[in-house]
């Protein structure tokens, strides 16, 4: 017959047995998730240093929002602009406000130097474009991250660059309705009444 401590001893080494085959395993399950995301993210970082250091990278539309946002560097860099809009356009189908805020920005930036490049060069009609182009982009950067303070002012300097007019309607050769509410002027000079 066993001594009464021995038997008390035995019992929880014929429960753990089970218990620590159940754990051993969950813990090599997890070591090999963690493994995995470990080997994703060391190729995604591997792929956008070498965005960054100027090897082209080709990067599918599907791929996490950081490839896209460093591919689109890449283009703009080069003044790629529609391929840059492609994948504009797939970061904003993603869930990274920040990524797709960032990557309208960086868009609005590309087009805004190209804007100021053409200005230099007094290709004002085209320039125009480029400027247009730019405050569109910061607008849809600020719709994903209102807080963006670099996007509102880049805006802010696009705008006082490139106004935004009213669109009137010519009907009758040289004639141009006069309406008083959709009418407004930027000229400069002193207002009427009380500052």
């Amino acid at each position: 017959m066993n001594p009464p401590g021995k038997r008390i001893g035995q019992i929880p080494r014929a429960r753990l047995s089970p218990l620590l085959a159940v754990a051993l395993a969950v813990a090599a399950f997890a070591t090999l998730v963690f493994a995995r995301e470990w080997s994703r993210a060391t190729a995604l970082n591997r792929d956008i240093a070498d965005l960054r250091a100027g090897k082209d990278i080709k990067v599918e539309p599907n791929a996490r929002p950081e490839l896209l946002l460093a591919r689109m560097a890449f283009l703009l860099q080069r003044d790629e602009f529609d391929a840059a809009r492609v994948i504009a356009a797939a970061l904003d189908r993603t869930d990274r406000d920040d990524l797709a805020a960032r990557g309208r920005y960086l868009l609005g930036n590309a087009q805004l130097r190209r804007g100021f490049a053409l200005i230099q060069a007094a290709d004002l009609e085209n320039a125009g474009i480029f400027v247009n182009l730019a405050k569109r982009d910061y607008r849809k950067a600020l719709q994903r991250a209102p807080g963006f303070w670099d996007a509102k002012y880049n805006f802010d300097v696009a705008s006082r660059l490139m106004r935004d007019y009213p669109n009137f309607a010519q009907e009758n050769g040289d004639e141009m309705p006069a309406d008083p509410k959709k009418i407004w002027t930027d000229l400069p000079g002193a207002p009427q009444g009380l500052p």
